[in-house]
C-alpha cells in the first residue's frame, strides 16, 4: 500500500505540474513556428502585428536571379571582439553583440546588434539554397536595419562556428554569458566581399519592411559535422522565398 500511495502522490504532482504548464500563456517568442498551423503560411493571420507577413510587398527572403551589375559602394566592416552572449530563443541560436562594431556602406553606418543562423539558407541563388546562412543584423541611429547574409556550404571545418557550437546554451529562452570566451564576427566573413543588395523585410514575424539586405556572394565553409550539429536542433528554420514584386536586385560585381 505504501508503494501504491507514493505512486499516486507522484502522479498527482506530475499532473498538477502539467496542468499548470498548459495554463501558462505562450511567450511572444513561441507564438509562431516554421511548420503546422503556426508556420510561415499562417504568420500573417496569427495576430494583427504580423499582418505585414501576408500583406507586405517587399518580403524576405528572395530567390536572387538576374541581378543588375552596378557600381555599388564597398561594405566596410569594423568588427571588434565581443564577450560571448548566446541564446537559444526557440527559433535559432543567436549571439547578442557588444556595442562598438559596425559596417559602413557609402555614408551610412550601421551598428552590429546580433547575429543568428538558419538551416538551410533562407536566401536562394538561382533557385538553389546553401546548407546554412548567418544573418548579421545591424541598425543605424534612426532604427533602419541592414542585414548582411553570409552563406555557408559544407566543406572544411569553421573554427568560428565551432566555438559557438562548443558553447550551446544549456537552457532555452535564456541568454547565457560565457566567462572568458570572446567571439569576433569578422571571423565569419569570406575573403571577398562582393554582394547582392535589395530592399526587404525581416524573415520572421512581424516581417517589418525597413530592412536593406546585403547578401555576400562568396560563401564560407563549415564542416558536415558542424552543419549536422545545428540541424539536429533546428532541422528547418528557414522561411520560404517570397515574391519579388518588381524589386530591383543589384550586384556589386559580375562574380557569381
Amino acid at each position: 500500500m505504501r508503494h501504491i500511495w507514493a505512486a499516486l502522490m507522484s502522479f498527482s504532482f506530475t499532473l498538477a505540474a502539467c496542468l499548470a504548464f498548459a495554463q501558462e500563456p505562450k511567450s511572444p517568442a513561441h507564438e509562431w513556428s516554421y511548420e503546422g498551423a503556426e508556420g510561415p503560411a499562417h504568420w500573417g493571420d496569427l495576430k494583427s502585428d504580423y499582418e505585414t507577413c501576408k500583406l507586405g510587398k517587399r518580403q524576405s527572403p528572395i530567390d536572387i536571379r538576374n541581378a543588375t551589375r552596378s557600381e555599388l559602394p564597398s561594405i566596410r566592416f569594423d568588427y571588434q571582439p565581443s564577450p560571448l552572449r548566446i541564446i537559444n530563443n526557440g527559433h535559432t541560436i543567436q549571439i547578442n553583440y557588444a556595442p562598438g562594431s559596425y559596417i559602413v556602406v557609402g555614408e551610412k553606418r550601421y551598428e552590429l546588434r546580433q547575429f543568428h543562423f538558419h538551416h538551410p539558407s533562407e536566401e536562394r541563388i538561382n533557385g538553389q539554397p546553401y546548407d546554412m546562412v548567418v544573418h548579421l543584423v545591424h541598425a543605424d541611429k534612426e532604427g533602419h536595419l541592414a542585414v548582411v547574409a553570409v552563406l555557408l556550404k559544407e566543406g572544411n571545418a569553421n573554427a568560428a562556428v565551432q566555438k559557438l557550437w562548443d558553447n550551446f546554451p544549456r537552457a532555452a529562452d535564456k541568454e547565457e554569458s560565457i566567462p572568458d570566451v570572446e567571439v569576433n564576427a569578422a571571423a565569419l566573413l569570406p575573403p571577398t566581399l562582393g554582394y547582392y543588395t535589395f530592399e526587404g523585410s525581416l524573415t520572421t514575424p512581424p516581417c517589418s519592411e525597413s530592412v536593406t539586405w546585403y547578401v555576400l556572394k562568396t560563401p564560407v565553409e563549415a564542416s558536415a559535422g558542424e552543419v549536422e550539429t545545428f540541424s539536429k536542433l533546428y532541422p528547418h528554420n528557414a522561411r520560404p522565398v517570397q515574391p519579388l514584386n518588381g524589386r530591383a536586385i543589384l550586384g556589386s560585381d559580375p562574380k557569381p
